[in-house]
């Protein structure tokens, strides 16, 4: 199967090619960064670029041990590459594997014609010694699992309806989309281990423990509702498991560096500040949630609820769940300019109530920026004191809405 072309994170690479920028591209793992690099790398070749002007790097590939544990003599190879090349394209992939990655790559980016693109698959990346060594000398660009437009146009034979229940059952991994259907659950799994294997236990030295297992199918299993460490420890103690706070808080955030879940932290839309509490967690892929916990935890709203959070961080710059009057609004996504859309989620609004009920947040707001409610209820392009009602599946089908630069 011919790779998805991913296009609005490959016109991104485009736009900063050849800029003296160090391109940083994360996600979680098997999201497609690694394919993004040869999907680009396709782009440069088709401008003129030679071959000897690209270096590729995969740090998970095993024949790369010795580089691994002789990184100066790598450094050496790639800079005496640069002196015979106008520009030299390295692309480093899951670098973090390397000891020290941080001098390795600001030394490389001091060469002014050594153009470099790194991926990692954690959030550690850029929280440490990197960060501070590279203070505006990066741009990052964080990959997703596929969208819901990305995913209906590898299955060009689906219907969106038929498409989209596919989508809310396995999700939009790249690789589930070119397999049989039969294989997409043990597919997720193996997925799902590996990233809380090499990204979460290796790298903090921890082992996978009955408290791990648990906090890790509470977040599964409580996407959309409000978390903290609290609600975690208290309801394992009510069930004679005992947990610190702090471990609780410790497994969540490790968690959350490996972009396996998301936190989406609470904004006081009155106030117009971020609130310490009342947070929600957000699994990067949908898949994993039905995967591990099974078909009987099938909580529709919810699950609906999380594939709009991930298309909303596709194509916010800010995106947080909402407080206005005591009431909960779903969503506040805010622009590079401040303008504010506002989102309520809901799987059906067709009675009265449910629609009274659902509309009573976004009515709570007194400002004039954007309103929307967002259910699988057939179109009807109803709107209610300037409230939109639109149906999610055409809304995620819709205009590109993607970041820009």
């Amino acid at each position: 199967m011919e790779p998805l072309k991913r296009e609005h994170y490959t016109r991104r690479l485009e736009d900063f090619a050849g800029k003296d920028l160090i391109k940083v591209v994360t996600g979680v793992r098997r999201s497609g960064k690694s394919t993004l690099f040869r999907l680009f790398i396709d782009r440069l070749k088709d401008k003129g670029v030679g071959e000897s002007q690209i270096l590729f790097y995969n740090f998970e590939d095993f024949g790369l041990r010795k580089a691994l544990e002789n990184p100066m003599g790598l450094h050496e190879e790639i800079v005496a590459r640069a002196e015979n090349t106008e520009t030299l394209y390295v692309f480093l992939d899951e670098i973090q594997k390397m000891p020290a990655f941080e001098n390795f790559v600001s030394s490389l980016h001091l060469r002014p014609n050594i153009d470099v693109y790194i991926t990692g698959s954690n959030a550690y990346l850029l929280s440490g010694e990197l960060s501070t060594l590279l203070t505006g000398r990066y741009v990052q660009i964080h990959v997703l699992p596929l969208s819901f437009k990305e995913f209906l146009g590898a299955k060009q034979d689906r219907r969106p309806d038929a498409a989209f229940n596919e989508y809310m059952r396995f999700g939009g991994m790249p690789g589930v989309a070119g397999l049989p259907e039969m294989l997409h659950t043990q597919y997720l799994r193996d997925v799902f281990e590996s990233i809380i294997e090499k990204d979460i236990l290796f790298r903090h030295k921890w082992h996978k423990d009955n408290h791990f297992e648990r906090i890790l199918n509470f977040l599964l299993g409580s996407t959309g509702s409000p978390v903290s460490a609290n609600n975690i420890t208290n309801a394992l103690k009510a069930n004679n498991i005992a947990v610190s706070r702090n471990t609780v808080e410790d497994y969540m955030a490790a968690l959350s560096e490996s972009y396996l879940f998301y936190k989406c932290s609470r904004y006081d839309i009155k106030g117009k500040g971020v609130l310490a509490t009342g947070e929600k967690y957000y699994v990067a892929d949908l898949g994993f949630k039905r995967a591990i916990l099974g078909s009987e935890n099938t909580d529709y709203g919810h699950n609906l609820e999380n594939i709009v959070y991930l298309e909303l961080l596709r194509r916010s710059d800010r995106l947080y769940t909402g407080k206005s009057n005591g009431k909960e609004v779903d969503f506040v996504q805010i622009d590079k300019d401040g303008y504010k859309n506002y989102y309520q989620v809901a799987w059906t609004a067709m009675s009265g109530e449910t629609l009274e009920r659902e509309l009573a947040p976004l009515n709570a707001i007194k400002d004039s920026n954007a309103k929307y409610l967002l259910t699988m209820d057939p179109p009807s392009g109803d709107s209610y004191n300037g409230i939109r009602k639109l149906n999610a599946v055409d809304w995620l089908m819709g205009q590109d809405f993607f970041r820009t630069p």
